[in-house]
């Protein structure tokens, strides 16, 4: 394991406090995003304290999970939600015209009201998992997403020659995404089984981006991870109820 890499993740991806690292070479963020998934693991770690801790009262433990989930991030992803979908509300398929809404720095009502319905969404499934069988997957939600940047970066064209996924697939290794897939799919396996749907969701998710713009930007991944997140926790939630009679069955 690269500590350095490893800082230099925790550092793009949350606002966790780390030792400074000197020296910092452009190539350092496209080899730290190795450790993408391990980072979203310690998100996860820290997002099923409040949701565990305070199950006997859902509500708060939704609101202070949700709470500990924007901050710790510093809403990285939520920012490039808002962007994807102002663009996609002003672009009128047009691919040229969505860039350039890209690139505008102001937020749109249709980045409001889509950042409002994302929190909503996310709370509402936060105090459902709270009081569930499958409360743990929370762990493994942020991980899952963020080993989708990794598919995403190396299987979709970047919009911009310089921009963000660019600089991410720049020296990753295919080798190391599949062996995130596998250490994934094992833990969840054996802490919540509804989140293999990752396998389908990510390549999916990637399909969708080829065929509405022929390619990413740095926005839309951060969009995706949202996407991703959202859905997995309505995994969890949804298929509770299979996993509690299998419980009872046994």
């Amino acid at each position: 394991m690269s500590l350095r890499r490893l800082i230099l993740a925790t550092q793009f991806l949350t606002r966790l406090p780390t030792p400074q690292v000197r020296d910092f070479r452009q190539e350092d963020l496209s080899r730290s995003a190795v450790y993408y998934p391990l980072v979203g693991a310690i998100i996860g770690v820290l997002l099923a304290l409040p949701l565990y801790g305070l199950a006997d009262r859902p509500w708060l433990a939704g609101a202070l999970t949700l709470l500990v989930w924007v901050w710790v991030t510093g809403a990285l992803h939520l920012d490039g939600l808002g962007d994807v979908a102002d663009a996609f509300g002003a672009a009128h398929r047009n691919p040229q015209r969505f860039l350039e809404v890209l690139k505008d720095p102001h937020m749109g009502v249709f980045g409001v009201v889509t950042l409002i319905m994302q929190l909503l969404l996310k709370f509402v499934l936060l105090t459902e998992l709270a009081v569930g069988p499958l409360w743990l997957g929370i762990v493994l939600v942020p991980a899952w997403a963020r080993w989708g940047t990794l598919w995403w970066s190396q299987r979709i064209p970047s919009l911009h020659a310089d921009g963000m996924g660019e600089r991410f697939s720049w020296q990753l290794r295919p080798a190391a995404m599949w062996l995130w897939a596998v250490l994934l799919a094992a833990i969840s396996v054996f802490v919540a089984w509804p989140l293999l749907l990752a396998l389908l969701l990510v390549p999916l998710v990637a399909l969708w981006w080829k065929r509405k713009l022929g390619g990413i930007s740095g926005d839309g991944l951060g969009a995706s991870v949202e996407a991703a997140e959202t859905l997995l926790l309505l995994a969890l939630v949804v298929l509770a109820p299979l996993v509690a009679d299998v419980v009872a069955a046994a």
